[in-house]
């Protein structure tokens, strides 16, 4: 039966239960979120999906609570909160709902639980610290969306549950870029894997158009590929490709002498009419033309190429 109240609890409100309500909103449109510890409202019912509250995770009576003794755990033994028993049963109808092709929606059910769920529920279960991200612990989301609480000293009743709707607003921004920019991944992946099949055995990966190509070059093993060209609005980009997800290394750096310069300057330096930016930090570069990025992308692969040569040179 199709839920008429999604009953959560009342007064000061977590990450875990607007998060839980986001999916459920989005699943459920109709139904009216109450906010409540009264009995009448946490006493099951085929008319609503009570979570983060009611003392019992029972799927079958559409409780998920995970605050009483015996909460449930995932396989790895690490808890649930409210989200993570949500996303469980419905994060899956919530992607389809939300246009995700179905041959994506287990991958990315899976990778969002990983990387966005499971933290929310270790710091609502106290298994995890914020300041575990030291100065950028205040900016975590579930920091960030308690600071929209009402202050300690609000008097109007239904600050609240104000509150809690202004956050919920903040929270399913979240939730859709972030399931968005996965989808977009995956869309992403084939267009790369098929760019890596055209370039065959050259440095150069040409992309048409700006999109996420490193999980996919690193997914295919084309540890070959050096720097990526692609359009962009008005002129053409040249970029480098990262070693890691964390830090700034990259397989080959753009030439030092092309560093922090613009328009002729940098044709100069180069030697290709058409070269408009280089970043003094040389891990990007833009062209007016699709031939003058191209060749600039070739004098890269050059320098790289011979450089790394004399450094393999050196080290026998």
């Amino acid at each position: 039966m199709i839920p008429e109240f999604l009953v959560t609890h009342s007064g000061g409100f977590h990450a875990d239960e607007l998060l839980s309500s986001v999916v459920l909103t989005r699943l459920f449109p109709q139904a009216r979120i109450t906010r409540s510890r009264a009995p009448e409202w946490l006493a099951p019912g085929p008319d609503r999906i009570i979570y983060d509250v009611g003392g019992a995770y029972d799927p079958d009576a559409r409780i998920f609570d995970h605050h009483q003794r015996g909460a449930p755990l995932r396989d790895d033994g690490q808890p649930y909160s409210s989200f993570g028993l949500i996303w469980k049963h419905f994060g899956r109808d919530y992607l389809a709902a939300s246009g995700v092709p179905q041959a994506h929606v287990e991958t990315i059910h899976g990778s969002f639980d990983t990387s966005f769920v499971l933290p929310v529920d270790l710091v609502d279960n106290g298994a995890l610290s914020p300041a575990v991200a030291g100065k950028l612990a205040g900016l975590t989301l579930p920091a960030l969306l308690e600071t929209l609480k009402p202050v300690f000293d609000e008097t109007d009743p239904e600050a609240d549950d104000r509150a809690f709707h202004a956050a919920l607003a903040a929270a399913r921004s979240f939730v859709e870029a972030r399931i968005a920019q996965s989808a977009a991944k995956l869309r992403a992946e084939a267009l790369v894997n098929q760019a890596i099949v055209d370039a065959g055995e050259a440095r150069i990966l040409e992309l048409p158009m700006g999109m996420p190509f490193r999980p996919a070059i690193v997914k295919a093993g084309a540890d070959h590929l050096l720097f990526v060209v692609h359009p962009r609005d008005r002129d053409w980009c040249l970029t480098t490709i990262r070693r890691a997800d964390e830090g700034f290394e990259v397989r080959a750096d753009l030439p030092a002498a092309w560093a922090g310069l613009t328009n002729g300057d940098l044709e100069a330096a180069c030697g290709v009419k058409g070269a408009s930016f280089c970043h003094n930090g040389r891990f990007v570069a833009a062209a007016r033309t699709r031939e003058a990025a191209l060749a600039m992308a070739e004098l890269a692969v050059n320098e790289a190429v011979s450089a790394g040569s004399a450094a393999a040179a050196a080290a026998e």
